[in-house]
């Protein structure tokens, strides 16, 4: 059971979002995605999420291998309706092994709570599987050899909602120099799924104001889902 400061905190988050109240009825989680029980055996297809880690491997296609610690590939349902796509690792992540657990992660954790679901009900991964030095943004090289990967995990997840994670998954995904003020709070469509720009976390935690955006666009892609 959750700690009364915990529950506090998390009200106190949704209230600075924007979220007017939460509604406890079983409707309120109700997904397409929640069709299809978890303890339910993931049928293995030709491509399928394993496979595609097999052929990466221990990846030395660009020149990012040389200062990672682990390659981060993916994590989260490899059914799920909805999957996350951020820009690159950081040092949490590169440590770790997995995308999202530093303190923009936590943040991400809160979002995906505050329309009802869990980090185990989404697929989360990046444009680029290794830590660029310096956190810099990746180079057109890297995007180029790392790129079909993430398109075969879209692929092979074929989730209903893409949330694009920032300006540079965002122009990515869409092949476009937009900047992420002109692309979100709009809908595209990529490799089938919709797909849904967004601030990235890092930047809320430098720019709290912008948690009111984020919020209208999790709202849009919640009525996606339950639609």
């Amino acid at each position: 059971m959750p700690r009364d400061d915990e529950v506090t905190a998390h009200l106190e988050f949704f209230e600075e979002l924007g979220v007017e109240g939460i509604r406890r009825e079983s409707v309120w989680r109700a997904r397409t995605g929640q069709s299809r029980p978890t303890e339910i055996p993931v049928t293995v297809t030709a491509e399928s999420l394993p496979l595609i880690r097999e052929n990466l491997g221990d990846c030395t296609r660009c020149k990012l291998h040389l200062g990672r610690k682990h390659i981060v590939f993916g994590v989260g349902n490899p059914n799920a309706d909805l999957m996350f796509v951020g820009e690159a690792p950081g040092a949490d992540e590169d440590t770790q092994g997995e995308p999202f657990v530093g303190r923009a992660g936590q943040l991400l954790t809160k979002i995906i709570e505050a329309i009802g679901l869990t980090r185990g009900d989404v697929y989360i991964a990046n444009v680029i599987k290794c830590r660029p030095p310096g956190n810099r943004n990746p180079e057109p090289d890297e995007v180029e050899q790392c790129e079909p990967f993430l398109f075969r995990q879209i692929d092979t997840v074929s989730p209903k909602v893409i949330v694009a994670l920032g300006k540079f998954a965002a122009q990515s995904l869409l092949r476009t120099n937009d900047p992420i003020t002109r692309l979100r709070g709009r809908e595209f469509t990529c490799r089938s799924a919709i797909l849904i720009p967004t601030y990235h976390p890092a930047y809320l935690l430098r720019t709290p104001s912008a948690k009111r955006d984020v919020w209208e666009d999790m709202k849009k892609v919640r009525a996606i889902l339950t639609a």
